[in-house]
């Protein structure tokens, strides 16, 4: 696990601010910045731009899930939270707010590497998980537009489906296009035309 990680602690007890950060270096990583309130989150997100946002909180509400989920933009960062009791609605808002790692019982110095690690690694795997899928659905778009492309073609030249995708195809290579971009004017100047 990469230890070059940037960390933001938000804790409001300065005491124990100051135990997670040095749990954290003992655990080996060295940039960690600490927060006393949610309130500035949104802002010193933006100012320090961390890697793993961790949120050490007796009572969360909705509406502090709610400013978290808008705040730490938990699609480009992992987000740790550490609560001391919870109930199963909290639980689902906090994981739909994207909350990486959610642990009820409060922040034990001894677990504080592992959830972190644990963190990290979900946050990784759902990140790869969304790229993927966000690629499937271009896939699938592309192929929809290109089998629209090839009807047109087809329907205004009389030509079977191997030739209307071969034509796509040598004039993509003609222009220094991708074929998808030829399509894509093709379906766009189509329907400006019907």
């Amino acid at each position: 696990m990469s230890r070059d990680l940037s960390i933001l602690v938000v804790e409001a007890d300065p005491q124990k601010a100051r135990d997670i950060i040095d749990a954290l270096m003992e655990a080996g990583w060295s940039d960690v910045h600490a927060l006393a309130q949610t309130a500035g989150l949104e802002r010193e997100i933006k100012a320090r731009q961390p890697d793993i946002v961790l949120i050490d909180v007796a009572n969360p509400d909705r509406d502090m899930l709610e400013h978290l989920s808008l705040a730490s933009d938990s699609k480009s960062r992992a987000v740790a939270m550490f609560v001391d009791k919870t109930d199963d609605d909290l639980t689902q808002a906090a994981l739909a707010a994207g909350v990486s790692a959610y642990v009820v019982d409060g922040l034990q110095m001894n677990r504080i590497k592992s959830v972190l690690e644990t963190a990290i690694a979900r946050f990784q795997l759902l990140r790869q998980m969304q790229s993927e899928l966000d690629a499937a659905k271009r896939a699938l778009e592309d192929r929809k537009t290109l089998d629209r492309a090839k009807g047109i073609l087809m329907r205004q030249r009389g030509v079977s489906e191997d030739e209307a995708y071969q034509l796509l195809r040598k004039t993509a290579m003609d222009q220094g296009r991708k074929v998808i971009d030829v399509a894509q004017a093709l379906v766009t100047a189509a329907d400006l035309l019907a």
